[in-house]
């Protein structure tokens, strides 16, 4: 297809907000757990739902340790928790992220603290090296939409400094920097089972670490009254660090209540095999469309890092050339075909434009590398399980509708 090609894509865009079926293997777990009513993590007194799933997602990601909790958010907020941050501590964050990752800072009662983000959706290292000298007590990495800034820059500056890093993996799942897996590089990693997430529960999430200390706090803080943190040790467990660390601080911390239900683990378990296929399907996904995005004179899909593999069940591209007006006329154009494309900066209110998270305490934020980012950076799903076919029909359907809009405008200067 030429650039200036006006034709109708050969099939319809798929509806990418579909979500995969969830395995068979889940459905005889979930009808015992009806009869029996067993819903609870703590019911039963050992090898709950809960409790395999946490021993099986620590197997598969390296750790020795692994909470599930209600949602990405709450993993969040008890990582800080569980770092023993004081009253009004900064944590610096990117300030291309979801509105849930400030969110938990304040929920924490810290402050968050903002950096640069470049056109390619990574962290500014400048900036950020720059912001770490302004009294920081932890940094919280999101790889927001499965894009890794330099990790290695990023530990390098802030193990120099001691501040601890929790990566938000809540997009990562799979993805890989230099090797090693996202959410294992920081002190805490994590992730999360929402439905538009590679693995889907409805909601969900999970912290991973491999800290005896850090997690038995998290533990009793996720809701672990009394002695039920003996229930997060697997059979023969022979952990003497983590069984003291528990006995240390019963009693001593705070019940938040953000448990996960032995439904929800249910659901997910058997969708954790399934993890290896649907990364290496995003990525071929993701890497079609991007090439084909590439032919337009108006699209630009910036590249990964060298040390770099991601795991992507979404495509992130810029716009090139294009005013407020005419990106919001390509939404429109592009939407008309088919695809919902969102414009981080031009969609009203979207919670990942930093200027909306007006919750902060303090002055707005003044990030205008970030900012002229969002006004141009859209983002369209491309879920695992979309064919090849699918994929070009999509891409299709984002060229011609970048065409709809500036095809007029490059004929008239021709």
């Amino acid at each position: 297809m030429t650039r200036h090609d006006q034709a109708t894509p050969s099939a319809p865009p798929a509806d990418v907000y579909d979500a995969e079926p969830i395995p068979e293997a889940a459905e005889a777990e979930i009808a015992a757990l009806l009869q029996s009513g067993d819903l609870f993590r703590y019911t039963r007194p050992e090898d709950a739902p809960v409790a395999l799933l946490e021993r099986e997602f620590a197997a598969m990601m390296g750790v020795k340790y692994a909470l599930a909790v209600s949602s990405c958010s709450a993993a969040l907020f008890l990582s800080l928790k569980a770092l023993g941050l004081p009253s009004g501590a900064r944590v610096l964050i990117p300030g291309f992220t979801f509105a849930a990752v400030p969110s938990a800072i304040v929920h924490a009662d810290c402050q968050p603290v903002l950096c640069e983000v470049g056109e390619n959706y990574r962290i500014d290292i400048a900036d950020f090296a720059a912001r770490l000298e302004e009294d920081i007590s932890a940094v919280i990495i999101s790889h927001m939409r499965g894009h890794t800034s330099d990790m290695d820059a990023i530990m390098a500056l802030c193990d120099a400094r001691g501040i601890p890093v929790v990566e938000d993996a809540a997009h990562s799942l799979g993805t890989e920097w230099d090797g090693r897996k996202i959410g294992t590089i920081g002190r805490v990693g994590c992730f999360s089972f929402q439905s538009y997430k590679l693995v889907n529960a409805g909601e969900g999430g999970i912290l991973i670490t491999d800290d005896a200390d850090l997690v038995a706090r998290a533990v009793i803080m996720s809701g672990a009254y009394e002695h039920n943190w003996r229930k997060h040790m697997a059979p023969g467990d022979n952990s003497a660090a983590l069984e003291e660390a528990f006995s240390r601080w019963q009693n001593k911390l705070p019940l938040y209540n953000l448990r996960l239900g032995n439904i929800s683990a249910a659901i997910i378990r058997p969708q954790l095999p399934e993890v290896p296929r649907r990364v290496r399907d995003g990525r071929r996904n993701h890497d079609l469309v991007a090439a084909r995005l590439e032919s337009s004179p108006w699209i630009t899909v910036p590249a990964k890092l060298t040390k770099e593999e991601r795991a992507p069940d979404s495509i992130q591209f810029n716009l090139v050339g294009m005013s407020d007006a005419q990106t919001r006329q390509f939404a429109t154009a592009a939407a008309d075909r088919g695809v919902k494309v969102q414009v981080f900066g031009l969609s009203s209110d979207n919670a990942r434009a930093f200027w909306n998270w007006q919750f902060i305490p303090g002055p707005a934020p003044d990030l205008p590398r970030t900012r002229a980012m969002l006004m141009r950076a859209c983002d369209a799903r491309l879920p695992a399980r979309l064919t090849p076919e699918q994929c070009e029909a999509i891409a299709d359907a984002l060229v011609l509708a970048a065409h709809d809009v500036m095809g007029q405008l490059e004929a008239t200067k021709a």
